[in-house]
């Protein structure tokens, strides 16, 4: 059974997503967690905030989920985004694929987090000691 998992969430539960992608028939698991830095441009953050069209968004994280599965024999698929403040080392994004291959699991994930980044609408503002800055998520 092929399972997907899509959300947009307040707070990332980085313990659960073994569980959530694990499957018998796979052999490989991977996840890319991304977390606030401290530092962008040698300048420190406090913290980032983000915000999101949550209707769209999961629209767009639905497509880019389907292209995943049509692209590898995957078995399960994690795309969760956090939205609201968020402070360093916090997670704010975690993607990940399951399939009976690793190689399959780390291009997808790849794919996961590089589409995402890339299409889902995504606003973050990025909030230094001296001055806060909107900047789109995406690169």
């Amino acid at each position: 059974m092929k399972k997907i998992i899509i959300e947009i969430v307040d707070t990332i539960d980085t313990s659960r997503v073994y569980s959530e992608l694990s499957h018998a028939q796979s052999g490989g698991i991977c996840v890319f967690i991304g977390s606030v830095r401290e530092f962008t441009n040698k300048e420190a953050v406090v913290a980032l905030e983000f915000e999101t069209y949550k209707t769209m968004a999961l629209k767009e994280m639905r497509k880019i989920a389907d292209e995943a599965f049509s692209k590898w024999d995957l078995n399960k698929l994690v795309l969760r985004h956090a939205t609201g403040i968020k402070k360093v080392e916090e997670p704010v994004v975690i993607v990940g694929a399951s399939s009976a291959h690793r190689s399959e699991c780390f291009e997808a994930c790849r794919f996961l987090i590089d589409t995402l980044k890339d299409r889902v609408p995504i606003w973050k503002k990025e909030i230094f000691r001296n001055k806060t800055v909107w900047v789109s998520a995406h690169p």
